[in-house]
C-alpha cells in the first residue's frame, strides 16, 4: 500500500467523529499519526486536537513543541501548560517511531512507506452520560481497539492479536485506558468547554446554492449548504413537497478551514420537471426549515463570493500541515513521564494538567 493510501481516512471514521456539537453534545478528540518515511510537508509525527470539532492544538516532530490553535485555548492556559504537553508530544513521537518498527518487523515489510495512527477520545451526550473510545490503524486498516465497556481489546488481525495478548496480560493497561477516558478525558473536555463556550456554541446559518447538470436526458440537481455551525444540519430534496430521500445522494458533512462545515445533496429528475423541485434545508440557526430551488439565489448570501473564500479542509490537511493546525498528544505508560508537581505517580503516570494519553509500547 503506497503512502497516499495510508495517509487517507485510517480510522475509517474520523471525519464522523470529528464532528461539532448538537445542542447538549460535545466531544473531545485526539488524531496521532506518524510514518515511517517523513517528507517535506509530512512530519515523522503529527497529533492534533478537537473540542467540538474545532480545532484546539498541535504538535509535530518539525517544530518539536506543542502550540494552541484556539484563541480561546492560548487566553487560558499558561506557558507551563504548553510546555508539559510539548514533553509528552515529545514523548510520544519517540515511542511512536519505535512502534512503527516494531510492527514492520511483525509484517515482514522493508522498504516502503508506513503509517501508524490513533484516535481517542471522549464525548458527553445529551443526557448527560458519557462515552470513550481509542482506536489504533495500520497502515490505512484497523488495528486494535478498546472495548471500554468489557474492558477488552479487539484485534483486527493476526499481528494485532500480540499487542492484544500483551496488554491484556497486564491488567493496568486497561485499567489505565479506562481512568483515562471516563475521568481525565471528560474533566478537561468540561474545562475546555467553559473556555471556549462563546465559540463552542454559536449558530453560523448556512448559505444556500442550487445548480443543475444535465446529461444523457437526466437533469442531476445539487443542493449545496457553506460556512455553517454547529454541524448537525438536515439537506432534503422534495418532489411536489414530498421529500424523496430514497433517490437522494448526500455528501458528508465536511470542516472547512474557518471552522464552519459544508455539505451537499443530490438528486436526478427529468429536465421538464425542474420546477417541480424543492431543496430544504433544517439548520440550528435557522428560525425555520429553508426551502430553495434551481434558478433562485441563495437567499441566506452571496454564495459565490462567500465560498471563494473557504477552503474546504480535508482530514489530511488537517493532520498533516504543521503552519495552520495544532495538536497535542500525550502518553502515559506504566514507568512513563512524570512530573512531580503535576502527576501522581503510580504504577500509571496521571497527568492532571492536560488530557492526552501517553502511549505505550504495541
Amino acid at each position: 500500500m503506497g503512502l497516499g493510501r495510508g495517509l487517507g481516512l485510517e480510522l475509517g471514521l474520523l471525519l464522523g467523529l470529528l464532528g461539532g456539537a448538537a445542542s447538549g453534545f460535545h466531544s473531545l478528540r485526539y488524531f496521532h499519526m506518524a510514518v515511517s518515511e517523513p517528507s517535506p510537508g509530512v512530519p515523522q509525527f503529527v497529533s492534533v486536537g478537537y473540542v467540538d470539532g474545532n480545532l484546539i492544538d498541535h504538535y509535530d516532530s518539525e517544530t518539536g513543541r506543542t502550540v494552541p490553535r484556539a484563541d480561546w485555548m492560548a487566553d487560558n492556559l499558561d506557558q507551563q501548560y504548553w510546555d508539559i504537553e510539548t514533553q509528552i508530544g515529545q514523548r510520544n513521537q519517540q515511542v511512536y517511531r519505535i512502534n512503527l518498527d516494531t510492527l514492520q518487523g511483525r509484517y515482514n515489510q522493508s522498504g516502503r512507506a508506513h503509517t501508524l495512527q490513533r484516535m481517542h477520545g471522549c464525548d458527553i451526550l445529551e443526557d448527560g452520560s458519557t462515552r470513550g473510545y481509542l482506536q489504533d490503524a495500520y497502515d490505512g486498516r484497523d488495528f486494535i481497539a478498546f472495548d471500554l465497556d468489557k474492558m477488552t481489546f479487539t484485534a483486527a488481525d493476526a499481528v494485532a492479536q500480540i499487542t492484544k495478548r500483551k496488554w491484556e496480560k497486564d491488567r493496568s493497561e486497561a485499567a489505565r485506558r479506562k481512568h483515562y477516558l471516563k475521568n481525565t478525558c471528560i474533566e478537561w473536555l468540561r474545562k475546555y468547554m467553559s473556555y471556549g463556550r462563546a465559540v463552542l456554541e454559536r449558530k453560523e446559518p448556512p448559505m444556500v446554492r442550487v445548480s443543475g447538470k444535465e446529461a444523457h436526458g437526466i437533469l442531476t440537481l445539487y443542493c449545496r449548504a457553506y460556512g455553517f455551525y454547529p454541524r448537525p444540519i438536515t439537506v432534503s430534496w422534495l418532489k411536489n413537497g414530498e421529500v424523496r430521500d430514497q433517490e437522494t445522494e448526500w455528501g458528508s458533512i465536511a470542516p472547512n478551514s474557518d471552522g464552519t462545515y459544508y455539505t451537499w445533496a443530490s438528486i436526478e429528475a427529468l429536465p421538464e420537471e425542474k420546477d417541480k423541485y424543492r431543496c430544504r434545508v433544517e439548520h440550528a440557526s435557522l428560525p425555520e426549515p429553508g426551502l430553495f430551488m434551481w434558478g433562485e439565489p441563495g437567499g441566506l448570501g452571496h454564495v459565490e463570493q462567500w465560498w471563494a473564500g473557504v477552503v474546504p479542509l480535508p482530514l489530511l490537511t488537517v493532520l498533516l500541515s504543521p503552519r495552520d493546525r495544532v495538536q497535542p498528544v500525550h502518553h502515559h505508560p506504566g514507568g512513563g513521564f512524570c512530573h512531580p508537581t503535576y502527576c501522581r505517580c503510580h504504577r500509571i503516570c496521571l497527568l492532571e494538567v492536560q488530557i492526552r494519553e501517553e502511549e505505550g509500547g504495541l
